[in-house]
C-alpha cells in the first residue's frame, strides 16, 4: 500500500470541495491539500449532468472565489433575455478544470487523486483511498483535518435509477438521452417537479415539440424565485435590495405561514406555475417570467402524487392511474437533487469538517466561507460552529422560513467578527456585502428597518414550521409503512 501525507484531505472535488480548497489555498500559505474524487476531473455532478444543463442563477454568483466566472452582460435571446448569463454545464466544468490546472496544482500544495474512492480509516487512523481503475490502495496521514465535501452533493438522473418500477417494454430515459432521439414519439412524459424536469420540458419546447404531445407529472408544486430580483450589476442594486427589504417586511406583517406566502407572492418575491394550484414545496429554484410562460404552454399536467410504476398498460401513481400510449417516451427527472440534511455540525472537534450550506441557496459561497472561518477564526470547534450554523436544505415550503432565519442569524454573528467582515467585503461570492456601499442610502435604511421589524415575527413562524415538520415526519413514516406493505403483497 502506498503512503502519502497531507494537511487537509478533501473528499469530493465538486463545487463545495473545490470551493473550500480554492479559498483555503489563498488564505493559508502553508497548508497542503489533497482532493479525492470518483470522477476523472473536478466538477462533481456536473460531469454526469445532461448536455443542455445550465445554471439557474447568474454565473457571477457561482464558482470559485479566486477567479471570475461568467459575465454580467444580459442575454439578448431566449427566455432569459434581459437577465445576466447563466453558465452552461460545460462552462462550469471548464471553470473548475482551469482552476485546477492553472492555480491549484501549480501551487505545489495541492494534489488531485481522480478516479479514486475514499473508503475510510485503517487501524492506524490513516485515511484509505482506492483507485477505481486498478484497485490500488493508498493510505493518507492527515495532519490537520478530513473535509467531507459530498454531504450536500447533488444527485442527477443519469447516476440514479428511477424511483419507481419500470416494466419491460416501457422506454424510460434520463434527460441525457434527449439530444440523441432519432425518431418521433407519440408523447413525451416528463416525470419530476424540480429544476431538471423544468429543463427537460423547456428543451422539448425549444426544439419544436408540440406542447400537446408533452405530459408533465408533478408530484408537488413548488414556489420559485423570480430571477429578475437577484441580478448582478450596479443598475440592478435597487431592485436587489428592495427585494430583500420586501421579504423581511412580509415576514414582519405575516400572521401565519399561509399569510406569509400570500404576501411573498403578492409582492413578486415568489412565483408559482399554476395560479390554481398552491405550491407546497420550495427548492431555491429561480425562473424568469418568460420561462414560466413557456412552461405554462404544457396543458397536460398530471398531479396525482409520485409515480409508483409504469407498464405498457398504464402508469400507477400515489392517488390514481393514467394511460400509457404505445411508443411513449418517459423522461425520468425524479432524482432527489440536493441530498437530505446530514444532521452534523460543520466543525467536528479538531479533526473533521463537514461542508454544508451556511447561507441559503449558496453552495459556492458556503464552502469558501467555511475555509475563511477555518483560517481566520481563532478558537475551538464550538466557536467556529457558532458562526456556521447549517442552513436547512430546502424541501418543504416552510423551509423558506428556516433558511431565512438561520442565514440572518449567521450573518448577524459574522458582522461582529472584523476579520470575517473584511473577507466578506472582498469576496467575489458575497455580492450583497461587496456592493452594499453603492446602495442608495434610503433603500439601505429601509432594508435595515425591515430586518428589525421582522425580528419578533420569527419565533411564531418557526414554531409553526416545527409543527409542520413533526406532522410531516409522522406522515412519512405512515407512507413508508404503506409502501412496505404494498411491496410485500
Amino acid at each position: 500500500m502506498d503512503h502519502l501525507e497531507t494537511d487537509y484531505l478533501v473528499i469530493g472535488a465538486g463545487a463545495m470541495g473545490m470551493g473550500f480548497a480554492d479559498a483555503l489555498l489563498a488564505l493559508d500559505g502553508d497548508a497542503h491539500i489533497t482532493l479525492v474524487d470518483r470522477h476523472h476531473r473536478p466538477g462533481g455532478h456536473w460531469n454526469d449532468a445532461y448536455s443542455f444543463v445550465r445554471l439557474h442563477q447568474p454565473s457571477v454568483f457561482y464558482g470559485l472565489n479566486s477567479r471570475p466566472f461568467g459575465s454580467e452582460v444580459p442575454d439578448t435571446q431566449g427566455p432569459n433575455r434581459g437577465l445576466a448569463e447563466m453558465g452552461t454545464g460545460q462552462a462550469v466544468l471548464d471553470h473548475f478544470e482551469q482552476a485546477m490546472r492553472q492555480t491549484l496544482l501549480p501551487s505545489g500544495r495541492v494534489r488531485f487523486l481522480s478516479m479514486t474512492e475514499h473508503v475510510g480509516a485503517d487501524a492506524q487512523g490513516r485515511q484509505v483511498v482506492h483507485s477505481l481503475l486498478d484497485g490500488r490502495a493508498t493510505a493518507l496521514t492527515v495532519r490537520r483535518k478530513l473535509v467531507h465535501a459530498t454531504l450536500t452533493g447533488t444527485r442527477v438522473p443519469s447516476t440514479h435509477a428511477p424511483r419507481y418500477a419500470v416494466a419491460p417494454g416501457v422506454r424510460c430515459v434520463p434527460p441525457n438521452a434527449l439530444p440523441g432521439i432519432a425518431g418521433a414519439h407519440p408523447r413525451y412524459t416528463v416525470v419530476g417537479a424540480g429544476k431538471t424536469a423544468m429543463d427537460a420540458c423547456q428543451w422539448l419546447l425549444h426544439n419544436g415539440t408540440d406542447p400537446a404531445r408533452i405530459r408533465w407529472v408533478i408530484s408537488n408544486d413548488a414556489w420559485f424565485i423570480d430571477r429578475a430580483n437577484v441580478q448582478p450589476g450596479v443598475e440592478n442594486l435597487p431592485r436587489f435590495f428592495e427585494s430583500l427589504a420586501l421579504q423581511y417586511e412580509c415576514v414582519a406583517q405575516s400572521a401565519s405561514l399561509a399569510d406569509l406566502f400570500d404576501r411573498l407572492e403578492e409582492t413578486g418575491q415568489l412565483l408559482r406555475l399554476d395560479a390554481g394550484v398552491r405550491p407546497t414545496r420550495y427548492r431555491c429554484a429561480t425562473v424568469s417570467q418568460a420561462e414560466l410562460a413557456e412552461l405554462r404552454r404544457i396543458a397536460h399536467v398530471l398531479r396525482l402524487g409520485r409515480v409508483r410504476s409504469i407498464a405498457p398498460t398504464g402508469m400507477t401513481l400515489e392517488r390514481g392511474t393514467a394511460e400509457v400510449l404505445p411508443g411513449e417516451l418517459f423522461i425520468d427527472c425524479s432524482a432527489e437533487g440536493l441530498a437530505s440534511q446530514p444532521g452534523v455540525p460543520v466543525f467536528e472537534g479538531d479533526h473533521a469538517i463537514h461542508l454544508q450550506m451556511v447561507r441559503q441557496c449558496a453552495p459556492s459561497f458556503s464552502a469558501a466561507f467555511t475555509a475563511a472561518v477555518e483560517c481566520l477564526v481563532d478558537g475551538d470547534a464550538g466557536l467556529r460552529n457558532g458562526l456556521c450554523a447549517p442552513v436547512q436544505l430546502p424541501q418543504e415550503d416552510f423551509h423558506w422560513v428556516t433558511m431565512q432565519a438561520t442565514t440572518l442569524a449567521n450573518r448577524q454573528k459574522w458582522s461582529r467578527h472584523e476579520r470575517l467582515m473584511q473577507w466578506l467585503t472582498e469576496s467575489r461570492l458575497d455580492y450583497g456585502t461587496r456592493m452594499r456601499p453603492l446602495v442608495p442610502a434610503g433603500l439601505l435604511e429601509r432594508y435595515v428597518r425591515a430586518i428589525k421589524a421582522a425580528s419578533p415575527a420569527w419565533a411564531p413562524l418557526l414554531a409553526e414550521c416545527a409543527q409542520r415538520q413533526a406532522a410531516g415526519s409522522k406522515a412519512a413514516v405512515r407512507a413508508h409503512a404503506r409502501e412496505e406493505v404494498a411491496a410485500a403483497s
